[in-house]
């Protein structure tokens, strides 16, 4: 059974046969003006602008295509370096629960002369906005802060957190890799400056993904391109366009805005059923409940090693301890330690995380399972 969906989820049946028709069909380069192929190419492409642009409240012009969230944090965060510069703002405030992709781009701008600000979050995983409040300052030029974790899978409070901003010419950048398609609303607060998403976490495929770069009046962020060579995406990232991915990333969009809420209640049932299998077993979550994705479970088992668990479910179910992105050598988890968790309990952290897909999960199974290696210890 694949329970690692916050790592990747499947690619969705339907999105798959979008992708299909721009693989095989019309395979023209969205560059090319001079013929048909091309024609149909671009506006593929400018459709699928629309369905991203419509889960977010943006405008069409304001989706940048990437090649996944991870490119386009660098590119909100490392993009703003010489705006920053130019205009004595050299101070950034991010979180430490944030995912690689944003704290190996924040250390890079303290090697340029940027002072960043790594807030801790609460013991439940989440940031507390008053907390982003308090550490504004006049040449304060970002805050960063994802919308729901990757690892707790705990939503943090984004609408409140841009509230807070107001009165701040501090740019906002919300990495949304795990919320996009899932959480709604929160995603279309006005005050979002910047957001990066990946195909590979709503059914679409892997290598594909955007910078949303919302507009304050009339101006766009003022980002500089990390790469130069065609002009492509507004001249913010060059390189021939892969159709097929941007409308298999357009044909999920538009199928997570149509059916989030039914999405949503499946996972949350899938949740319930965890919760109750499990609960035998005295497991701690690691995050707060009241906060969390309806697609994602967190929890320790008391005595239970982490790695030790993996293996002994590896023939029941694949899940994990971590974030996919750091999983090749195991360290213990920058999120959990910096919610001042015991070593003990980071140490025993599973991630099981689904989707609306997964078929029903045998959890007595691994309620079982984790009971013998328990008892084991």
């Amino acid at each position: 059974m694949y329970l690692d969906c916050n790592a990747t989820t499947p690619v969705d049946p339907r999105v798959q046969a979008e992708m299909l028709t721009y693989l095989t069909e019309e395979f023209g380069n969205a560059g090319s003006r001079t013929h048909a192929y091309g024609q149909v190419a671009k506006e593929r492409v400018n459709r699928a602008r629309q369905q991203v642009a419509a889960v977010v409240d943006a405008r069409p012009e304001e989706v940048i295509f990437t090649s996944g969230a991870t490119e386009s944090d660098n590119l909100a965060i490392l993009g703003l370096a010489d705006h920053g510069t130019n205009n004595g703002r050299r101070h950034i405030i991010s979180t430490q629960i944030e995912h690689k992709a944003i704290l190996e781009p924040l250390e890079e701008m303290t090697h340029r002369g940027f002072e960043v600000t790594l807030l801790p979050p609460t013991a439940g995983g989440w940031i507390d906005p008053d907390a982003i409040r308090h550490a504004l300052r006049p040449d304060t030029l970002l805050v960063s802060v994802m919308a729901a974790n990757n690892e707790t899978g705990v939503i943090q409070p984004i609408s409140e957190i841009a509230d807070a901003l107001a009165g701040s010419e501090a740019y906002f950048h919300v990495d949304a890799a795990q919320a996009f398609g899932k959480q709604i609303e929160p995603l279309r607060h006005r005050r979002i400056d910047l957001m990066s998403i990946s195909g590979h976490k709503i059914y679409a495929p892997k290598g594909i993904g955007v910078l949303v770069t919302r507009r304050r009046g009339y101006q766009r962020p003022p980002l500089r391109p990390l790469m130069f060579g065609g002009g492509q995406e507004r001249d913010l990232r060059p390189g021939t366009l892969p159709v097929a991915l941007i409308a298999g990333l357009g044909a999920a969009a538009e199928l997570a805005l149509q059916e989030h809420a039914e999405r949503a209640r499946s996972c949350a049932a899938i949740q319930t059923a965890a919760l109750e299998a499990l609960r035998p077993l005295g497991i701690i979550l690691n995050g707060d409940l009241d906060r969390l994705a309806a697609h994602t479970l967190n929890f320790s088992v008391p005595g239970v090693d982490s790695e030790a668990a993996i293996v002994a479910l590896k023939d029941i179910a694949a899940i994990s301890n971590g974030s996919a992105c750091t999983s090749q050598s195991y360290e213990p988890s920058h999120v959990l330690t910096s919610a001042g968790l015991p070593s003990e309990q980071v140490a025993g952290a599973l991630r099981l995380s689904w989707s609306h897909l997964t078929p029903p999960v045998a959890w007595h199974r691994i309620s079982e399972r984790l009971q013998q290696l328990a008892r084991a210890v």
